[in-house]
């Protein structure tokens, strides 16, 4: 397997080895020892799993708020997408800026998300299945968002998004300065 740092610190492109002949190929796309060496000693805990029959389908901005922030490992069964991560830790460098790449099943690459990331994707082909890896569990009370199109952050999505085949969830995400906003609320809430 090898690890490709990205420009926002902590995230990382993992492409792993395959081992093709003329059946097709063997991969191996976990190791939870190279894992932790080589990308964070984290601990998956959950594997999700979603389909999106339409091209530009886009999922997200989602994150989980404290104390179950969740990383994420994503990767591409079928199909292709792009995925994209947003930091929003607090007092980062990097706060607001996003990064999107390309993960497909052919390619067999895939995207670590750390904790402290909205994290979002489109599909670029039909039927396209996702899996990732998650090191807290869903917990819906700490569901949270930021809307896939907020001109402050920018995303360059492709021009297959479609805004139509968000779900409602997403529809409603607020944009990444009222969300700030909302999280301190319910923090001094307590």
């Amino acid at each position: 397997m090898k690890a490709n740092a990205l420009p926002l610190a902590g995230v990382v492109e993992i492409t792993p080895d395959r081992h093709v002949d003329d059946r097709g190929y063997f991969s191996e796309t976990f190791r939870d020892r190279w894992f932790r060496d080589e990308v964070a000693r984290v601990t998956f805990v959950q594997e999700n799993q979603s389909l999106s029959r339409a091209p530009g389908t886009v999922r997200g901005l989602h994150f989980q708020t404290a104390p179950f922030e969740q990383g994420k490992l994503v990767r591409c069964l079928s199909g292709a997408i792009f995925d994209v991560a947003v930091d929003i830790r607090e007092g980062s460098p990097s706060y607001g800026r996003w990064l999107g790449l390309t993960l497909t099943a052919e390619a067999g690459n895939q995207l670590w998300v750390p904790p402290g990331f909205l994290h979002g994707f489109c599909t670029l082909t039909p039927d396209t299945l996702v899996s990732y890896k998650v090191t807290q569990y869903y917990s819906p009370s700490h569901d949270a968002g930021a809307a896939w199109d907020d001109p402050d952050i920018g995303i360059a999505w492709p021009s297959i998004a479609d805004s139509g085949l968000l779900s409602p969830k997403d529809r409603r995400h607020p944009r990444l300065r009222e969300l700030v906003t909302s999280l301190d609320a319910a923090m001094e809430r307590g």
